[in-house]
């Protein structure tokens, strides 16, 4: 794999806690607006600058996206964001719950995408892609990182070590509770050593942050085909990552509600469950799954435990297998007549971070039907999947903790 270090863009010690946000996909203008009130400081003004027009603002107008460099341009002549001297890769530490996961921030190569050597593990909507793309050349930087896994590496564990034995130049506690911790590696023969031992790896995986991959590199191939002058060694060939690895990541559950049962009644739905399922009464309090192929199913204020039965799944094949797949198969489809995840206004998602205890209040409300909580996929599913080409079904992976914006900026002509 190709990647380099670089001159990153960042906040000051002191304003760092003002200037980091939550990730610009993760909550809607209503809710940025709130965390970003009295606080001209905070990246949501770069990420998401419709919070700086009236309510009620298309964020895809052309005027919001040029708001956007406007205010990124600002932060820098303010002072607030300070482009680094040389350039460095850095180490980006998150804790929650008790564990630390430490990953890298780099240059990924543009080409390395555009080859499928940075694996994919889901589908983009052009759409999407579209609205990062606007960002992205409007701004000229990857503002937001995506969150890579690659292969564990001990020697590459080893810098990472040496380098958190340091003070950190950022460690602080957003207001979820999670933990940022952030060093600079700016010895020279570590950035080498780093750069040449990603060239070993055979590799990277896209774990959050599909559409601002897809963004993020179709606007570096852009640069390259519109410059008569283009070498290959430009900025634009990069774009900024943060890579774990594998083995310090966590998927957790990405749970099912569902508006109604089809025309059933709850005990018909039921009957029709145990045709391909191993159906057991577990109470009134929806349970955890217990390991893979077995499900949780909460209606009509009661819970059940589904194991699916010998035959209906297969073990061999990357996608089949998949929990996903089976229940979006011989329940969703099959039972509640729900044909497409994408599309189908019947059917919601709710990540594991919420807990099993919102699935219960959705249905408890009245709001739902039936809740399903899933088994969480694992890192050697997802990687397995990336292996073979394939593409896991929509809503199946959730990583925690998310990303924090806004600690380190990479500008495509430096």
């Amino acid at each position: 794999m190709k990647v380099k270090p670089f001159r990153g863009v960042r906040p000051p010690k002191a304003l760092v806690k003002d200037v980091a946000s939550r990730p610009y996909d993760v909550l809607n203008s209503d809710e940025a607006r709130k965390e970003a009130e009295g606080n001209e400081k905070s990246l949501y003004h770069i990420i998401k600058p419709e919070i700086d027009f009236p309510v009620g603002k298309d964020e895809h107008d052309a005027d919001v996206y040029e708001k956007a460099a406007e205010n990124f341009a600002k932060f820098i002549d303010n002072g607030w964001l300070v482009q680094d001297e040389k350039e460095m890769y850095y180490v980006y530490a998150q804790t929650m719950n008790g564990k630390t996961q430490y990953g890298l921030v780099l240059g990924a190569s543009v080409e390395d995408y555009m080859t499928g050597a940075i694996k994919k593990h889901e589908l983009t909507r052009r759409d999407k892609e579209e609205d990062r793309m606007k960002h992205v050349r409007i701004t000229d930087a990857n503002v937001e990182p995506v969150f890579f896994s690659y292969p564990d590496n001990d020697e590459i564990n080893a810098i990472v070590e040496k380098v958190i034995s340091g003070k950190a130049e950022y460690d602080f506690v957003s207001v979820d509770g999670v933990g940022h911790h952030f060093w600079l590696v700016k010895d020279d023969n570590d950035i080498k050593r780093i750069t040449d031992i990603f060239e070993t790896i055979p590799a990277l995986y896209i774990a959050d942050g599909h559409h601002r991959s897809a963004a993020a590199a179709l606007v570096g191939a852009e640069k390259a085909k519109n410059n008569p002058d283009h070498k290959g060694d430009e900025e634009y060939n990069y774009f900024m990552a943060v890579c774990f690895p594998d083995s310090q990541l966590t998927i957790i559950d990405y749970n099912r509600v569902v508006k109604d049962l089809n025309g059933l009644t709850p005990d018909e739905f039921i009957s029709k469950l145990e045709r391909n399922f191993i159906v057991e009464s577990t109470g009134s309090e929806i349970q955890r799954p217990k390991n893979l192929h077995n499900f949780s199913i909460y209606l009509d204020g009661r819970s059940f435990s589904v194991t699916a039965k010998p035959g209906t799944f297969d073990d061999n094949d990357p996608i089949g297998q998949l929990d996903v797949t089976i229940t979006s198969n011989l329940i969703l489809d099959e039972i509640l007549g729900i044909k497409d995840l994408r599309s189908d206004k019947r059917i919601d998602f709710v990540g594991g971070i919420r807990g099993l205890g919102e699935l219960k209040e959705r249905v408890d409300s009245g709001e739902m039907a039936l809740a399903l909580a899933l088994y969480p996929v694992s890192m050697k599913q997802l990687m397995d999947i990336a292996d073979t080409g394939n593409i896991m079904p929509p809503k199946t992976t959730w990583f925690e903790p998310k990303l924090r914006s806004g600690l380190v900026i990479h500008l495509l002509e430096d």
